[in-house]
């Protein structure tokens, strides 16, 4: 039987307590290792109760910082941009190094004539890159990331993925009307692939799943379906960016709410941000090889003829905006997440047992959360 009570899904009460103690306390994805590339390139990111951006100094460094002035709080950068030398707070114009050390207050000398500068300067997070991503954690004295997700790299793809391109193209961003947790189980929740997406996944032979928890985290494989897996480089729809010989899928879903999604043409990462209890934002960022047009057209053509009519929707609709009818996979998970969560509202709701094996891992990340909160079950 599931772990968590139906309140954990639904409660603001549920809600504040794993923000504070789950994704206030966790490494934060922030970004990939591209994002910020020259002195006074920042990008900010929420990671629970604290918004952290990390700017690159002047002299090449990284560094990671709360986002709030030393003043009265105001936060200081945008969600990304470049702030060339200095950090202006624009409320009163309080001004900081990209070192973080106070610079200038306005009329000083009348207004604050004791102020210590050396004092304020910003409050200090940890951030770290790691797999081609950038990650940052609240505390400035947080144990590595690499001790963090250590135990589990060995589960992970042999992905190179900071020599492959993220194109125009390769970012989405969904607001799903569900509870974060409700969003988490259904990416590691290994019974459904073969029914929900009978017409999106076929590709991949879902009876041979290997998975399980290394720590907090969740870690995923399966390989390619016989059909496809006989001439996986001529039948991949985009070029390889790994060795055929090496391909599957590795799908793991780090604690507390990143996943990953490394195939044989592509990887992606899901970075989930809770925005209340019944909804969760997703912010999906996809490299692949780094090829020409021409590359990425050829092996469109070479694979068409297994592509075609492969690929389809559930069900039959002549509604063009059923998700059940459209074909894409990610679709049909917002779909089934959020009509979960409107059931959870039923007083007639009640939880039904629990696949033995398909949704082990939905019962063991139920109780890591239960853990982290320092739940009794």
């Amino acid at each position: 039987m599931p772990i968590l009570p139906v309140e954990a899904y639904t409660s603001q009460d549920w809600y504040d307590r794993e923000q504070e103690r789950i994704f206030s306390r966790t490494w934060a994805f922030a970004g990939l290792v591209g994002d910020v590339r020259e002195p006074g390139q920042y990008i900010s990111v929420q990671a629970g109760l604290n918004n952290i951006f990390i700017v690159m100094g002047q002299d090449g460094q990284l560094r990671a910082f709360h986002n709030i002035c030393r003043h009265r709080g105001t936060q200081l950068l945008r969600a990304v941009g470049n702030t060339k030398k200095v950090i202006t707070c624009p409320y009163h114009d309080w001004t900081y190094d990209l070192e973080g050390c106070l610079l200038s207050v306005p009329d000083r000398r009348n207004q604050f004539p004791a102020l210590d500068m050396a004092s304020l300067g910003l409050k200090k997070a940890s951030v770290a890159s790691w797999r081609g991503m950038l990650w940052v954690h609240p505390d400035e004295n947080a144990d590595s990331v690499e001790d963090w997700f250590g135990g589990v790299e060995p589960y992970l793809g042999p992905h190179s993925v900071e020599q492959l391109v993220e194109y125009k193209s390769g970012r989405a961003e969904y607001t799903v009307a569900a509870n974060w947790k409700i969003v988490v189980e259904n990416y590691i929740d290994g019974y459904h692939l073969a029914h929900l997406h009978s017409g999106t996944l076929s590709i991949y032979d879902h009876r041979r799943i290997e998975s399980g928890f290394v720590g907090p985290h969740f870690f995923f494989w399966e390989p390619l379906s016989p059909e496809y897996a006989a001439n996986v480089e001529k039948n991949a729809s985009s070029p390889l960016v790994i060795p055929a010989e090496q391909a599957g899928a590795w799908v793991p879903m780090l604690f507390p709410g990143i996943g990953l999604a490394e195939n044989e043409d592509s990887w992606s990462v899901f970075h989930l941000t809770p925005l209340a209890p019944d909804s969760t934002r997703v912010v999906v960022r996809t490299k692949m090889a780094d090829a020409s047009l021409l590359a990425f057209a050829s092996q469109s053509v070479r694979s068409y003829s297994f592509w075609s009519g492969r690929v389809r929707g559930k069900y039959d609709s002549d509604d063009g905006d059923d998700p059940m009818a459209s074909g894409d996979f990610m679709q049909e998970d917002i779909y089934a997440c959020e009509q979960q969560q409107k059931s959870l509202q039923s007083p007639y709701f009640e939880h039904g047992p629990s696949a033995m094996n398909g949704e082990a891992g939905v019962r063991r990340h139920q109780e890591v959360v239960m853990a982290w909160l320092g739940e009794e079950q």
